[in-house]
């Protein structure tokens, strides 16, 4: 086989493996970036030439040409610049953590981290958000990082998978700045049926006790889900699910809603209008929202409107102009509607009341609280769903309780039965928008129906 080839041509052959050992002999170690360097020999006109490349497969080599390669240092491959502060080595940081308990205070967690109080008002006191660390709640995480020589150079404080303070030592003052993450939002779908209570069928269609309380909040002003829900009721829901880095941690907000009550259907669809006013409404725009709410607080009737009924106490026939909800001392009592305070104080019987004044004709009246709320005066305005005060037995009562009234033009009406008023619907000027937007909502909607009862019969199958 050498016979085939000029002794020049094996001379440089044995050359060029000299070379190839002592390079592959002083080839970078794994902490050196390398690139790729090839020796092109050509057999035929008998010469070798050096090729540097970045890339890793070198192109197929032309006819009697064999390509040889090894690694070799860029440093060597690359004429070197003096340039000192590139090669200055990163301050090597370290980190401490610490889970918030009940009790800890920052002073405690500085002082747990190796940091007195001077370097902890030093922190509060700095530049952005920095003073938003003094509120630290339990069940939070916190971390601190020193440089190599032990100085503190940042701070983390976790809140939630979304929300973290974050504080940097830059120009030897503190800097800090709220960083929220924004989860991925998947739709899901959930449907049940009432057996029990819209509790258990709500559980048992997997919503959680969030998610069953928003669904009944959106039905709760044509719906009494105390009274009027009756076994056999359905009810669908399309829901938001939340991911970070593709993990599934919190279900959102309720998209759209389907609620069958006593054979008669309820749709609500959730829709955000062009000033950024969310809400939900029925199909053809109208609101599912009432002026009023149908209760101002969640509890049950202990004694109900009637204009014929005998008095407890008194032990004579005396009108019962308004609904006695009973809930533990202390609960809170919402308004009703916007409107302002009429009135504030001790009304006789009534004990502790407020009054509310809603328009020219509508008056609501909220008695015998433990307490009335803070701030609550003649002349002030509220909005429906404020805390007014909270459940007592102030007043000629037998038992904690609230007694709420509900007037038209100074006449009582039962508040379980009266017709309220709606909220304000879809404004004309929105309504192409409206019914662009959530007629792509109900096409979602009808998908997910279908796709789950196909399971369903499959299932049954």
């Amino acid at each position: 086989m050498l016979k085939m080839f000029p002794k020049i041509h094996i001379t440089i052959a044995a050359a060029a493996t000299i070379v190839v050992t002592a390079a592959l002999l002083m080839s970078p170690s794994s902490d050196v970036e390398a690139n790729r360097m090839s020796y092109s020999i050509d057999l035929e006109q008998g010469n070798a030439s050096e090729i540097i490349s970045n890339a890793t497969p070198q192109e197929p080599a032309a006819t009697g040409e064999r390509i040889i390669t090894v690694a070799a240092s860029q440093a060597d491959a690359i004429p070197k610049t003096e340039n000192p502060a590139k090669n200055e080595a990163k301050p090597r940081i370290a980190w401490q953590t610490f889970d918030i308990k009940p009790g800890d205070t920052l002073s405690s967690l500085f002082k747990k981290a190796g940091f007195n109080d001077g370097i902890m008002l030093s922190v509060i006191h700095g530049e952005g958000e920095a003073d938003k660390l003094q509120h630290l709640y339990a069940g939070e995480t916190i971390r601190f990082a020193t440089d190599s020589q032990g100085e503190l150079v940042a701070i983390e404080l976790q809140r939630s998978l979304l929300e973290s303070l974050k504080i940097v030592k830059q120009d030897g003052s503190f800097e800090g700045e709220t960083k929220m993450r924004e989860p991925q939002s998947r739709p899901a779908f959930a449907s049940g049926t009432i057996d029990g209570s819209l509790y258990l069928a709500a559980r048992e269609a997997g919503l959680n006790d969030r998610l069953t309380m928003e669904l009944a909040g959106i039905f709760g002003w044509d719906i009494d889900f105390v009274y009027d829900v009756r076994k056999g009721d359905q009810f669908e829901v399309v829901y938001e699910e939340l991911y970070l880095d593709g993990e599934k941690f919190s279900t959102g907000r309720i998209l759209s809603a389907r609620f069958i009550n006593r054979g008669k259907e309820n749709i609500a669809l959730r829709y955000t209008d062009s000033k950024g006013n969310t809400d939900y409404y029925t199909p053809d725009g109208k609101s599912m929202r009432k002026a009023f709410l149908r209760t101002p607080i969640n509890a049950r009737v202990s004694s109900a409107f009637n204009l014929q009924r005998r008095h407890p106490v008194l032990d004579v026939v005396r009108p019962h102009e308004g609904t006695d909800y009973a809930a533990p001392p202390g609960t809170p009592i919402k308004a009703a509607g916007n409107g302002r305070v009429q009135f504030a104080g001790w009304k006789g019987g009534y004990g502790r009341t407020v009054i509310l004044k809603h328009g020219d004709n509508i008056t609501t009246l909220y008695a015998h609280m433990s307490r009335i709320g803070k701030n609550m005066k003649n002349g002030l305005r509220v909005k429906q769903g404020d805390t007014l005060g909270y459940v007592g037995s102030s007043g000629m009562v037998t038992g904690p309780h609230l007694h709420y009234e509900f007037r038209v033009n100074g006449s009582p009406r039962n508040s379980r039965t009266v017709k309220l008023p709606d909220a304000q619907p879809v404004p004309a000027s929105e309504l192409a928008r409206f019914k662009k937007i959530t007629g792509q909502q109900v096409a979602q909607f009808e998908a997910f129906r279908s796709n789950y009862q196909h399971l369903a019969l499959a299932s049954e199958d």
